[in-house]
């Protein structure tokens, strides 16, 4: 057997067992914390088995405050063939890690960060790198974000397209 990555590989979720209980609000809402970083974010990983990676979020649960961070916190999966002619196959996926085990990270400067807030003299409330004064979310941030999904759903839509004969 052969180990090897997928392009689109599943994530591992945290299922709650029948006897445990989720926190809930009084209308039975279960409860989403509030997170210091969001998707797209550049993090560092601070405590952990992974502690000094560099990596970008591609997902937040806010129910259990925890991230899923691009090529960071690998698990290996063991798939087994679905099919007579297929073999199986051991895969890495990237499983979630707490919120409170990362910061935010400046490129630019090279050095990680709490998250402040701030409202702009235009009236606009942004996140902005307490160390170094660097905003988050400024509209080009947005703006690459947008592009790069875009650019998913379209690469996705052609694959099908592309496997038919």
């Amino acid at each position: 057997m052969q180990i090897k990555p997928i392009e689109n590989p599943c994530l591992i979720v945290v299922k709650l067992k029948r006897w445990e209980r989720k926190e809930c609000k009084p209308n039975s809402l279960p409860v989403l914390h509030k997170m210091h970083v969001k998707v797209g974010d550049t993090i560092k990983v601070i405590s952990g088995r992974d502690k000094g990676k560099i990596g970008e979020i591609s997902k937040i649960f806010k129910h259990n405050s925890t991230i899923v961070v691009k090529d960071i916190n690998l698990k290996t999966k063991h798939m087994k063939s679905r099919e007579e002619g297929q073999p199986g196959q051991i895969i890495k996926i990237e499983a979630p890690i707490h919120s409170s085990n990362v910061m935010l990270y400046s490129k630019e400067k090279e050095v990680t960060s709490r998250v402040g807030h701030k409202v702009l003299d235009d009236g606009k409330k942004v996140r902005y790198l307490v160390k170094t004064g660097e905003i988050i979310d400024s509209d080009e941030n947005w703006k690459k974000l947008k592009e790069a999904a875009e650019e998913k759903t379209e690469v996705a839509a052609a694959a099908p397209a592309a496997d038919s004969p």
